[in-house]
């Protein structure tokens, strides 16, 4: 039988309030976007409090790639459901998103000139401690998920082909390309793993299936037949959160087509809220929220930047929750074993290439940015100091130098 000590995902429950205090410190300290709210959660779940290890980490990550929307959101949804079930889903999400969620309304609501922030010391010293965060989960990643020279040429194939292809369709065929290299040269052998710890039925991912296959079929039918402005909205939202692969940036077309071809919210106003959502930690999904809010006609102000919100998000909890109940026996499949160990090892690659592009590339451009970057990363790594304050010398460094 396996011991509480011997599996840290099961060696207690958390209540769902514990969930979202955790989660609520990530999401006012998280900047960087989200390959490195991964290296967050990592140094928080993995190597400080050891909810998860390596492998089982990088599988949550995995699965999240593979599906569509926001893929940092979605990796804290299924930490959160095996911790606490389904109230452990929603206030991990809560948590995370609430506090850039609630500066993008505020945004809306009349200070949008806060976007000139995006050009700031401080904000240029917080891209600059996200170099050291995802150079520091590549480092611990790659050492345990990458440890031959197969899994390490898979890790730099998917690199390549994520900078040849700089969309999401380079990162899902980076990962498409390890799965198939790890079926066809990894050993599938079966081992003993401990189970994910899922507390959820498989009702209940069976109900969050039809529920997002129904909600993406039938919401375009329903805003027609209706000739609901409330309705199209959140059609354009949900189908915004259901359809993009990779997140972050990769929205913000969709969005733009949604609403400003639309008419529906100003084109200064929509480049006036992007800059803002660039000086906020969290998703950068909450952008949503700040659109509902300046939307021309309702539902706009608080109730339109939470109906957006709920509705770029909603396909999310769908897509996490519905895999979680058979993801074990897919782990531990001897094929699949070797397909996970590829996408694993591409995971690394894809991390990897980020931390070049656009991690390092907006962030390091003197001397003096990689001096801050590398004791972020000795800190970080070394010294174990909390990410929250690497987050705040970083700022400081970079805003004293520019001040010089």
């Amino acid at each position: 039988m396996t011991s509480a000590a011997a599996n840290p995902v099961a060696a207690r429950n958390e209540s769902a309030l514990s969930v979202f205090l955790i989660f609520l410190r990530l999401g006012l300290t998280s900047f960087g976007g989200p390959i490195a709210h991964l290296g967050y959660f990592r140094a928080e779940f993995v190597d400080r409090r050891r909810w998860l290890d390596e492998v089982h980490y990088a599988d949550v990550v995995a699965l999240s790639q593979f599906l569509p929307g926001p893929a940092s959101s979605k990796v804290g949804i299924i930490i959160g459901t095996l911790r606490a079930g389904i109230p452990g889903a929603l206030a991990a999400w809560l948590g995370f998103t609430a506090p850039s969620a609630l500066a993008m309304v505020a945004f809306g609501y009349g200070v949008t000139q806060l976007g000139g922030l995006a050009g700031s010391p401080w904000l240029h010293g917080l891209k600059i401690v996200a170099v050291a965060v995802v150079a520091q989960a590549v480092w611990g990643m790659a050492r345990s998920l990458c440890p031959d020279r197969e899994r390490q040429a898979i890790m730099a194939v998917a690199a390549v082909l994520t900078l040849a292809v700089p969309s999401s369709l380079g990162q899902i065929g980076a990962i498409i390309a390890g799965a198939l290299i790890g079926w066809r040269a990894l050993p599938g052998e079966v081992i003993a793993l401990t189970p994910l710890p899922v507390r959820i039925s498989r009702w209940w991912s069976i109900a969050s299936i039809v529920l997002f296959v129904a909600l993406l079929v039938g919401l375009p039918f329903a805003a027609v037949s209706t000739g609901s402005h409330g309705v199209a909205v959140f059609e354009a939202f949900y189908r915004s959160g259901s359809l993009v692969f990779g997140g972050g940036h990769v929205v913000l077309p969709l969005l733009q087509a949604s609403t400003v071809q639309t008419g529906w919210v100003d084109g200064d106003a929509f480049l006036a809220g992007y800059g803002a959502a660039q000086a906020v930690p969290g998703p950068l999904f909450t952008f949503s929220a700040y659109l509902g809010t300046v939307m021309q006609s309702y539902p706009n102000g608080w109730v339109g930047g939470l109906f957006c919100l709920v509705g770029i998000f909603l396909p999310s909890f769908f897509l996490a929750i519905g895999p979680l109940p058979f993801w074990d026996w897919i782990r531990r499949h001897p094929g699949m074993r070797s397909v996970l160990k590829g996408v694993n090892a591409a995971v690394v690659g894809l991390l990897l290439a980020a931390l070049y592009n656009p991690v390092w590339t907006s962030a390091i451009h003197a001397p003096m940015d990689f001096a801050i970057a590398l004791i972020a990363f000795l800190l970080l790594s070394f010294w174990k100091t909390p990410p929250w304050l690497v987050v705040f010398l970083g700022a400081a460094g970079a805003a004293a130098i520019a001040a010089v």
